[in-house]
């Protein structure tokens, strides 16, 4: 963001040609290019990224974690439990880090996911009183 603000106030100021806004910035000539025609740098895309290793074990991670739902706190899986789980079961060979990565950020989607179904709000209170209805003062020093 700053480079950007340094090529336009060069360019603005001094003139310069692309080349020398580039040579003198320690910049791509496109990335010059890119800053006079906007003020705000493009948006980074984020490389898409197969996952080969979870991408087979992932709705078997999901179901068991959608069934501790309706299950005791004590009773839920662990992300520990769920590697155990698929090293038995499935055979998988899977880094125990990768599911405790995976675990720690779906859960969270899992638990929001069966609350948007159920249409479940938190600490929503509706306002029912008119505007101007009743008074709110505040009694400090003036």
């Amino acid at each position: 963001m700053e480079l950007f603000a340094l090529i336009r106030r060069d360019s603005r100021v001094e003139g310069l040609s692309v080349r020398a806004l580039a040579d003198r910035h320690g910049a791509h000539r496109r990335t010059v290019r890119q800053a006079l025609g906007s003020a705000v740098p493009p948006a980074r895309k984020a490389p898409a990224r197969s996952s080969p290793v979870t991408g087979p074990l992932r709705e078997a991670m999901d179901e068991m974690l959608r069934a501790d739902l309706d299950a005791p706190r004590k009773q839920r899986h662990t992300a520990h439990r769920i590697w155990e789980r698929l090293v038995d079961e499935h055979d998988a060979k899977i880094a125990y880090r990768t599911v405790s990565k995976y675990v720690a950020k779906r859960r969270p989607q899992i638990v929001l996911e069966a609350r948007n179904r159920a249409n479940v709000m938190d600490g929503f209170v509706p306002q029912t009183h008119l505007p101007g209805q009743d008074a709110e003062v505040d009694f400090a020093e003036v």
